[in-house]
């Protein structure tokens, strides 16, 4: 028989100290990516704050859960430096559940290890539904809403503007990064990879022969696929990289991780994840009125795989293409397809029987009382039987 494992005491600072290292040797696998480790980083190092550095963890039950979870959900998010940019005090019930996401992650951790006798998120409450409206900024771009943003992008800012409407800061005019910017909206357009993973992309990840072009994305779980680029994709990149990189590599050439990284901005840094949302908001501020509208980098991945389904290419091959493992999360990426929803009214067996006013007034009138009396009187034909 073999004896139970010995629980381990340790306090809450030990057991998050430890958990977060063993968190970055999984980001340093693979098995996790940067963004995934720091917001884990981030809401672990809260935790430790909510519950007490000092105290035992093994003392912690779901009640004290609940009462954290409380105490996070009502604190200012300090991710925002005017908290009125959010709309409403203390943090929404979606950033209240990523962070219990965290939690659970880190207590069943803390079980394996033996730090606690039993996984106190068993006896707290559960997670709040998030409700709320569309987030119409989350939705998919219509094709030709898709087409104006590629066409906007290809097209290098005027240096006079009006003020943006979108509320992103107007690109200086010494700053001629409209090459990288086609690049980055192309590629998320029509490749759909995740933010982060264009971010973090290195110029070695893109094998380069004279009939094509593949990229190799590192995705999440150190996961890895290979998507072929097309032809005009192929160019904007080749233009990139002849022209505008080299001039921003060498304002760091000390910098190993930006001799490595695809994108740079203008300092010749690695692009980070918020750069590249300020310059889709910049292109989206440019496009024309009529399709203009907030829209983000998630949204144009949901676009990718909508219009992909449109015109008839197999979820399976969507779901290669953005990488997933299930097409069950793919289809959660398939927002409503227009040119289908559209074709279905049209074709419903009522939409003909609808009048406009002006004939259902007409038909509406009745016939003529003279004619009716003639033609009530008119002796029937002998001819016809």
């Amino acid at each position: 028989m073999v004896a139970p494992p010995r629980l381990n005491r340790v306090t809450v600072a030990e057991a998050t100290d430890r958990y977060l290292a063993s968190v970055r040797v999984e980001t340093v696998r693979g098995v996790l990516s940067p963004a995934t480790a720091r917001s884990y980083e981030r809401d672990i190092t809260e935790l430790r704050a909510l519950l007490g550095a000092a105290r035992v963890l093994d003392d912690v039950t779901g009640d004290d859960v609940d009462d954290a979870l409380v105490r996070y959900q009502t604190s200012p998010d300090g991710r925002y430096a005017e908290p009125a940019r959010k709309g409403a005090p203390g943090r929404s019930t979606a950033t209240v559940n990523r962070f219990r996401q965290s939690v659970t992650r880190f207590f069943t951790h803390a079980a394996r290890e033996c730090w606690v006798q039993a996984d106190p998120m068993q006896w707290a409450s559960p997670p709040a539904r998030v409700r709320g409206g569309l987030r119409v900024a989350r939705t998919a771009l219509s094709a030709s809403a898709a087409e104006a943003l590629l066409r906007t992008a290809s097209t290098p800012p005027s240096p006079v503007r009006a003020v943006p409407t979108t509320g992103a800061r107007a690109p200086r005019t010494d700053q001629a990064l409209a090459v990288r910017d086609r690049l980055v909206i192309a590629l998320l357009l029509v490749l759909g990879p995740r933010v982060s993973e264009l971010a973090r992309a290195d110029v070695a990840d893109f094998t380069r022969e004279p009939d094509e072009t593949r990229w190799r994305i590192v995705g999440k779980g150190g996961t890895t696929r290979t998507v072929l680029l097309s032809g005009p994709l192929a160019d904007a990149l080749e233009e990139y990289l002849a022209e505008l990189r080299p001039r921003l590599a060498a304002r760091r050439s000390d910098d190993a991780d930006a001799r490595r990284a695809l994108l740079l901005t203008w300092r010749g840094r690695r692009i980070d994840t918020q750069a590249i949302r300020a310059l889709l908001a910049r292109a989206v501020d440019r496009m024309p009125s009529p399709y203009r509208r907030p829209t983000t980098p998630h949204a144009l991945r949901h676009t990718t795989a909508t219009l992909l389904v449109a015109e008839g290419w197999d979820v399976k091959v969507v779901a290669e293409l953005l990488g997933h493992r299930s097409i069950a999360t793919t289809g959660v990426y398939l927002d409503r397809i227009e040119g289908e929803l559209g074709a279905a009214i049209r074709s419903h067996p009522l939409s003909a029987g609808l009048l406009r006013s002006e004939e259902a007034d007409s038909r509406s009138e009745p016939p003529d009382s003279g004619e009716h009396d003639r033609s009530a009187r008119a002796e029937p034909d002998p001819s016809v039987r």
